[in-house]
């Protein structure tokens, strides 16, 4: 069209096109990522086992749309010179239908957006035009994007011609949303999932067009725009459009480097966020928030640091679970291998796996909190303080270690005092920690001395296995005891682990295997339980409180004890009582006497 009617070369410049318009692929060849659906379609094609509905599904900017309009023309191919062949995946011409069908306007392919009609009306008046042959092409093609938008009426409107339509009709739908598609409507298409398109093929696509544009951009600025579009490809071509503008909009010469992608996106020079992963995990903070602040006061979101720094967690766990050659795959593909590689070197699984637990939790508070780079902050300081922190297998060992000091200890001490001896204040006392000893351990330096059953139940409290010391005086009747056996019998109530327990129990402690048997005949001794009921009973003070408190029962007898039975040399005794002593009088001799029956009965 000509501006100057005296000037008939000249013409209107083509109106401009955004690159996600300019550069929408045409035909199959074109698609990228979807190698895939292309391939089942080719053998569909091939083998005349045409489907009469699909749906397509997947992310926004993958594809869905365009692939609807490419799989209509394929459908209603017809070359230019007319010849009818069918329907062709092969398109290596534009066809009869192939631009008014691409520039949506083909009488025969109608294009509804269920997001604004999404009426049962709506499909009613869809429904009343299946019945009709298409005009010009072979099939009527019906194209609703984002068919999860549709009422259920209008769902069911549509079920029964969706399963029976006639032959001159194609359903082709794009959601973004499977889950809310009803059943009924997946059970009648042939589905194909569209996945996000991967980091290094949408990187190579870009590279492609910049070069069609005449454009010049750094590799590692690509990289960013290839990230920061998340697989989809309209968002990438829309990024990288907005790239240029602004190049142009500088200085118009030269390469577009990754510092200015890094600017338009707000982004963290990839670089720094490595510095920063590392002072994190070695625990140095204080350079853990100047690299941070840098970087934020470069202009680069807090939310995106930690993001930048999960990509980096994520790819040194990859490195430390499946070997080096896994360190290619990251974000930034070779760029980053080898400092990923040499990283992974030092650090623990566990300790990877807990920053980036760390990590995540601090992206979620900082892209709700009002002060988004103190909330940073506070992620940092915490993943640096954990560095500080043993990881589960070093506590674990640390605790077995402990444990094992421990036991040696307890079942080295003898079972009874010889005699009476002095406390030394000075002396240091036992560690005791409050966890049950580990089942395997290797057998002590030397063997406990165990020559009553009262002996294993004062040891199992030593050990601080209160559970199996209440049940053992509880529930076990003695039928006969010698060191390395144990004949008894269980009461009722008693647990059927008992005597497993008992047994594993003795073999940690002692270091030998011990022969714990259970009869079924009655007899034996009364339980420990019931021996110290029947003493206290048995004792005046008792008896003479029931005779003033008359009906008053004595239900429950607990031992007063301290928790950690102390060493047989820790124990204070009374010096022996003299009755021959004249110092005393008779009222003291009796009151001690009182007292030191009490202590043994505690």
């Amino acid at each position: 069209m000509s501006n100057d009617p005296g000037n008939p070369e000249a013409t209107t410049p083509a109106p401009y096109q955004v690159l996600a318009r300019k550069y929408r692929p045409q035909n199959f060849d074109d698609l990228i990522g979807h190698e895939a659906m292309v391939r089942t379609l080719t053998n569909a094609f091939a083998a005349d086992r045409i489907a009469h509905a699909y749906i397509l599904t997947g992310v926004r900017g993958v594809g869905k749309t365009t692939t609807a309009r490419i799989l209509a023309r394929a459908l209603n191919y017809v070359g230019p010179d007319g010849a009818d062949t069918g329907p062709q995946m092969e398109m290596p011409e534009e066809g009869l239908h192939c631009k008014a069908i691409a520039e949506s306007r083909h009488p025969d392919v109608l294009e509804m957006d269920a997001a604004s009609r999404t009426g049962v009306g709506d499909i009613r008046e869809l429904i009343e035009g299946v019945r009709y042959a298409p005009v010009e092409a072979r099939y009527k093609v019906y194209i609703i994007d984002e068919v999860h938008m549709l009422s259920t009426a209008a769902f069911n409107a549509l079920l029964k011609t969706l399963e029976e339509p006639p032959p001159h009709v194609k359903f082709i739908f794009a959601t973004t949303e499977i889950r809310k598609v009803p059943v009924t409507v997946l059970s009648r298409c042939q589905r194909f999932d569209l996945r996000r398109i991967d980091p290094e093929t949408l990187t190579d696509h870009l590279r492609a067009i910049a070069a069609k544009e005449n454009v010049a951009i750094n590799q590692d600025g690509l990289r960013m725009i290839a990230r920061a579009a998340e697989g989809s490809v309209r968002d990438a071509l829309s990024i990288l459009d907005q790239a240029i503008v602004q190049h142009k909009s500088v200085d118009g010469e030269g390469e577009i480097g990754p510092d200015a992608v890094r600017d338009m996106l707000g982004l963290a020079d990839r670089t720094r966020v490595w510095d920063l992963t590392g002072a994190c995990l070695k625990g140095d903070a204080k350079e853990a928030l100047e690299t941070f602040a840098d970087q934020y006061d470069a202009g680069a979101e807090p939310a995106v640091i930690l993001r930048d720094m999960l990509d980096i967690i994520h790819l040194l766990t990859r490195v430390k679970a499946a070997g080096p050659s896994a360190a290619a795959h990251g974000p930034a593909g070779e760029a980053d291998a080898e400092r990923a590689k040499a990283m992974a070197d030092g650090l623990e699984l566990n300790a990877l796996t807990r920053a980036w637990s760390l990590l995540m939790k601090g992206l979620a508070e900082t892209n709700a909190a009002p002060d988004a780079a103190a909330s940073g902050e506070m992620a940092l300081i915490r993943l640096c303080f954990a560095a500080d922190l043993p990881t589960p297998d070093e506590a674990l060992k640390a605790l077995k270690k402990n444990s094992s000091d421990n036991v040696q200890r307890a079942v080295n001490a003898p079972a009874a005092p010889a005699a009476p001896a002095p406390v030394d204040a000075s002396a240091e006392a036992p560690t005791v920690i409050n966890i049950e000893p580990p089942l395997r351990q290797s057998p002590p330096a030397e063997r406990a001395s165990l020559s009553t059953f009262e002996d294993v139940v004062r040891l199992a409290g030593r050990m601080r296995d209160a559970k199996l010391r209440t049940e053992l005086e509880a529930y076990v009747h003695v039928l006969s005891f010698e060191e390395g056996r144990i004949d008894m019998r269980l009461g009722d109530g008693a647990p059927d682990t008992l005597p497993g327990r008992l047994t594993q129990r003795l073999k940690q402690w002692t270091g030998r295997q011990w022969l714990v048997s259970v009869s079924e005949a009655p007899g034996g001794a009364a339980s420990i339980r019931d021996q110290r009921f029947a003493e206290v009973m048995a004792d005046p003070l008792v008896k003479k409180a029931l005779e003033i408190f008359p009906g008053a029962e004595v239900t429950r007898v607990s031992e007063a004890e301290a928790p950690i039975e102390p060493a047989p040399d820790e124990l204070e005794e009374d010096p022996p009582i003299d009755p021959d002593d004249d110092a005393l009088s008779e009222n003291e001799i009796a009151l001690r006497r009182e007292h030191s029956h009490e202590k043994r009965k505690l």
